[in-house]
């Protein structure tokens, strides 16, 4: 994951210091190529992360049919959004909810959800998605970099809101704990399976807890 840039601001810093640069990529999501206009304080400026392209890649893959057809999608810390647009694209009848902390990545994000056409996107601070809110499907490439108790905390936070028979879905890099955070969701009574394994990430499916 991304660390600080010159100006001492990370990713995840709710405001940003470093001057705007804006630079845009494209990455091929379900239906078509996808334009993200990324920028400097943003999680993968640039260009679309490895990370990100491996969870891209299972979400253009996705069966509908595998998603629970009651409850909203979920990208958790979606910088300028590649996760979200992508399951925006791969499934246009749903809701899907964009959050993050840093608000230069929310403005994004919702600024490249409309200039590609995709009105299924709510981008808004977490604090802004209703606590009464379930999802069928969630996914991420969550910020590790904030800390393991934080990173707990974050996931247990909306890890705990699956709808019955939802999927999450996250990549996790293994030289930053990727097998590690399996066991400990397992002990926290989510079922957590490595789903795949390339260029040192796993991707991670995690169901809802059981009883």
């Amino acid at each position: 994951m991304g660390g600080t840039d010159p100006t001492g601001s990370h990713y995840f810093d709710a405001e940003q210091a470093a001057p705007s640069r804006p630079v845009r990529y494209v990455f091929r999501g379900a239906c078509g190529d996808i334009t993200v206009e990324s920028d400097a304080g943003v999680f993968s400026h640039g260009s679309l992360d490895k990370a990100t392209a491996l969870l891209i890649g299972h979400i253009n893959n996705l069966d509908p049919g595998s998603v629970p057809p009651a409850g909203d999608l979920l990208d958790i810390g979606c910088g300028a959004g590649p996760v979200a647009l992508a399951l925006a694209a791969r499934f246009p009848g749903r809701r899907v909810w964009a959050v993050d902390t840093n608000t230069r990545a929310v403005g994004l994000c919702a600024a490249n959800a409309a200039a590609n056409g995709l009105t299924n996107i709510t981008a808004c601070r977490p604090e802004e998605c209703p606590d009464g809110t379930s999802f069928a499907l969630v996914c991420s490439n969550p910020p590790v970099r904030i800390g393991k108790e934080a990173l707990h905390s974050l996931l247990l936070h909306w890890l705990t809101r699956l709808a019955p028979g939802a999927l999450a879905l996250l990549v996790i890099g293994r030289h930053l704990g990727s097998d590690s955070l399996q066991k400990w969701l397992v002990a926290q009574g989510l079922p957590a399976t490595r789903l795949s394994s390339a260029k040192g990430f796993r991707v991670l499916g995690v169901r809802p807890a059981q009883g």
